[in-house]
């Protein structure tokens, strides 16, 4: 299988498949506990109907939205993912470059393998920074300031990960940084050894926002060890509302998916909130963020700007959670199967479909701005049981 007949997700996701380690590809394709959660965030579009309109006069279409400030030139963004150069060797580099090419924004993770500075030199989209919020509050403050000094325009606070998730894929491959592999997980790496000499041949893999701060050698300043460790369960509202003041800019808040944390983050003065349970990796058994979207965009939508990600596979997608008033969405599997299939070319292709899907889909809806969709457009389908089908079984 090659890039060119990859046309869709799960092609990107096959193709990575076959490319990547074991242990690795299910880094990036697991979620937590019995993943009940990760695959209700697609399955929850699929409840949803598209009504289209005809006759419109759909010869030119605009997708471009303003986000947080951020003019994008399609209402899709990549989101911040951890370790992308352990994928493939040119990680957030790749993302960063395929995402100017599409006018759209892209996120740098504390975790992240490329400096946000270098990022923010090359490349002139909109670039967000995604932050952990640590224990020692001194280096909240130095990472924030670096942030800042590096030019990047928007602020990103994970608040559902002060804990890490309970991924048993991970666990049963021995997955970790530094490698503490099992034997099957040793395996699987032998039998894909194109992975293992780029890894080899390429630059050392860092973690240049914190390699100040975590042993990539191993000990209690691991990786496993930074969630455990490192990050601060004990964060409260007082704490964001101070780094909201002190960022003095465009500050959103990821993982919020009740109507009051949303009011909570109008009230600490955010411009932004993203639904999100980080694509089903951390707590299994949580609400979808697209079924949750249409209660809090009522509730404060009016207020700031409210995007979600988890479970964004096609254009239909997107258009549905626009039409509940999402400002945007966030990607992160969608770019990282093609980043670890195929590198800066297979996010570029990836970004290019979906581009695509979206255009087509909104000649096809009868809409040519994005800001002509809205809940006329869509339908919830039924699905409580049917009574008479109940009582004819019985």
């Amino acid at each position: 299988m090659r890039l060119s007949q990859c046309h869709n997700f799960h092609d990107f996701r096959l193709l990575a498949r076959k490319r990547l380690p074991g242990p690795i590809f299910n880094y990036i394709d697991g979620g937590a506990d019995d993943e009940v959660t990760y695959r209700e965030n697609t399955n929850a579009f699929d409840r949803c109907d598209l009504l289209p309109s005809v006759l419109r006069g759909v010869s030119e279409v605009d997708m471009s939205v303003t986000v947080m400030g951020q003019k994008l030139d399609m209402p899709v963004y990549c989101s911040p993912t951890a370790l992308q150069r352990l994928f493939h060797h040119q990680g957030e580099r790749a993302v960063a470059a395929a995402a100017e090419k599409y006018g759209t924004m892209f996120g740098v993770s504390s975790l992240g393998t490329v400096s946000l500075e270098e990022l923010r030199q090359k490349h002139e989209n909109p670039q967000v920074y995604q932050f952990y919020f640590h224990k020692d509050r001194g280096l909240n403050t130095a990472m924030m300031q670096r942030a800042k000094e590096a030019g990047v325009e928007v602020m990103m606070l994970t608040v559902d990960s002060i804990t890490g998730g309970n991924r048993e894929r991970d666990l049963r491959t021995g997955f970790s940084i530094p490698f503490r592999l099992t034997l099957g997980g040793m395996i699987q790496f032998a039998i894909k050894p194109k992975w293992g000499i780029n890894y080899v041949t390429h630059e050392r893999f860092r973690l240049p926002q914190l390699e100040e701060h975590v042993d990539m050698g191993g000990g209690a300043s691991s990786i496993g060890g930074y969630f455990t460790d490192m990050l601060d369960p004990s964060m409260t509202w007082g704490d964001v509302a101070q780094m909201v003041r002190d960022w003095d800019g465009q500050f959103c808040l990821k993982g919020i998916m009740t109507v009051e944390d949303a009011r909570r983050a109008t009230e600490i003065g955010c411009t932004g909130i993203i639904l999100s349970n980080h694509g089903g990796r951390q707590l299994d058994g949580s609400r979808t963020p697209f079924d949750q979207l249409a209660e809090i965009v009522d509730a404060v939508g009016d207020k700031l700007d409210v995007m979600m990600d988890s479970g964004i596979q096609r254009g239909t997608h997107v258009l549905k959670a626009l039409s509940l008033g999402a400002k945007a969405v966030g990607v992160g599997r969608h770019y990282l199967y093609p980043l670890a299939a195929a590198g800066q070319a297979g996010v570029e292709r990836a970004l290019g479909l979906m581009r695509a899907e979206i255009e087509r889909d909104m000649k096809l809806m009868g809409v040519t701005r994005i800001d002509q969709l809205n809940r006329s457009n869509i339908r919830f389908r039924d699905t409580a049981p049917n009574i008479r089908q109940q009582r004819d079984a019985a």
